[in-house]
C-alpha cells in the first residue's frame, strides 16, 4: 500500500501538430485539437483530485519543438499548492481551476505562434519525452528525505511515427526502464511501432482507440489507475508489438539487415565502410581453388 505523502507525479505528453489536426478537422469536424485538450483536462483534474499528494504536468509536442502547458514557467516546479493559488470564485477546488486556465492560456499562446515551414512536418515526440524525463528527475531531486515517489508518463499520439526519431526514442526508452518509469500510450490514429516497444519495455499500456469521440471516457478507463491499481481492473488485452529495428541509411524498418559490429549500427544494404564510426570491415574473400588438370585417358 501507498503511504499518504507518497506523491504520484502523471505526465501527460500531447501531440499538437497542427498539420494533422488542420486535416483532422476536416475529416471528423467532430473532433477536433480542442475536444482532445478536454479529455486531456478531465483526465488531469481527475489525477489531481484523487489525492492531495497528486502532481500533475502537461507538455505539447509539436513539429517544431516542445512547449510546457502546465505547470507553467512562472509556477514553482512541481508545486500544486493551493496557497499560490487565485480563488476562482465559483466553489471549484482553486488547483483544478488554476490547472485549466493555465493550460488553456498556454495552448492559444504555442498555436498562435507555431509557423509550419520546409516538409519536416513530424512531430518531434521522442524530444518531448526527453524533457518529460528531464522534468521528472528535477521534481525527484526537490523531494524531502524519506519522501517517494511514482511517475509515469503519458502520451496522447496524433500523427504518424517518423523513423527519423529512432535512436532517440530508443535512448529514452531504456533511459525510462533504468528509472522505472511507465510510458503510456493512447493513440488517435495509426498505430506507432515505437510507442508499442516503449510501452511493452517500461510496462505500460498502449492502447489504440477505436472511437476518438470517446477519448475522454478510455482515458479515465484505462490510463488513470496507476501500475499498482491496473492489476485489479480488466483492462485490453496487450497488442502484438512490432520490434522491427530502422536502418540507419534509409530510416526504413527492416526484419534482416547488416550490424556494425563496433557501434551496433543498423544497415538494410552491405557497406565496407560503416557510415556511423567509419569502421573498416575486413571482408573475406573466397579462396580460389586451382582446377586440377586431368589426365589423359588410356586408348
Amino acid at each position: 500500500m501507498a503511504s499518504d505523502d507518497e506523491i504520484n507525479l502523471l505526465v501527460i505528453v500531447v501531440d499538437v501538430n497542427p498539420i494533422w489536426w488542420g486535416q483532422q478537422a476536416q475529416r471528423e469536424p467532430e473532433f477536433t485539437l480542442s475536444k482532445c485538450l478536454d479529455a486531456v483536462l478531465v483526465l488531469g483534474n481527475s489525477h489531481l483530485a484523487m489525492s492531495r499528494t497528486n502532481k500533475l504536468a502537461v507538455i505539447a509536442s509539436h513539429c517544431q519543438g516542445s512547449h510546457f502547458l502546465y505547470p507553467s514557467k512562472n509556477s514553482k516546479t512541481g508545486t500544486n499548492d493551493e496557497e499560490d493559488s487565485p480563488s476562482s470564485g465559483d466553489g471549484k477546488y482553486e488547483l483544478l481551476s488554476v490547472a485549466n486556465n493555465t493550460i488553456a492560456e498556454e495552448i492559444r499562446n504555442l498555436m498562435s505562434n507555431i509557423e509550419v515551414r520546409g516538409n519536416l512536418t513530424d512531430t518531434l515526440l521522442a524530444g518531448s519525452l526527453a524533457i518529460a524525463l528531464c522534468y521528472i528527475n528535477r521534481v525527484a531531486k526537490e523531494l524531502e528525505a524519506g519522501q517517494e515517489m511514482k511517475t509515469r508518463i503519458l502520451v496522447v499520439k496524433a500523427a504518424d511515427d517518423s523513423t527519423l526519431q529512432y535512436m532517440n526514442y530508443m535512448n529514452v526508452i531504456f533511459a525510462a526502464q533504468k528509472k522505472n518509469i511507465l510510458i503510456d500510450a493512447c493513440v488517435l490514429a495509426s498505430d506507432s511501432g515505437l510507442l508499442q516497444q516503449a510501452c511493452d519495455i517500461t510496462g505500460g499500456l498502449y492502447l489504440k482507440i477505436p472511437q476518438k469521440v470517446a477519448l475522454a471516457q478510455y482515458l479515465l478507463w484505462v490510463f488513470l489507475p496507476d501500475g499498482d491499481q491496473r492489476s485489479q481492473l480488466v483492462l485490453p488485452p496487450p497488442v502484438h508489438v512490432d520490434y522491427r529495428a530502422a536502418c540507419f541509411c534509409h530510416r526504413n524498418l527492416i526484419e534482416i539487415g547488416y550490424v556494425c559490429s563496433v557501434c551496433l549500427s543498423i544497415f538494410c544494404n552491405f557497406s565496407p565502410i560503416c557510415t556511423t564510426c567509419d569502421t573498416a570491415f575486413k571482408i573475406q574473400l573466397p579462396q580460389i581453388v586451382k582446377a586440377k588438370k586431368k589426365k589423359p585417358k588410356m586408348t
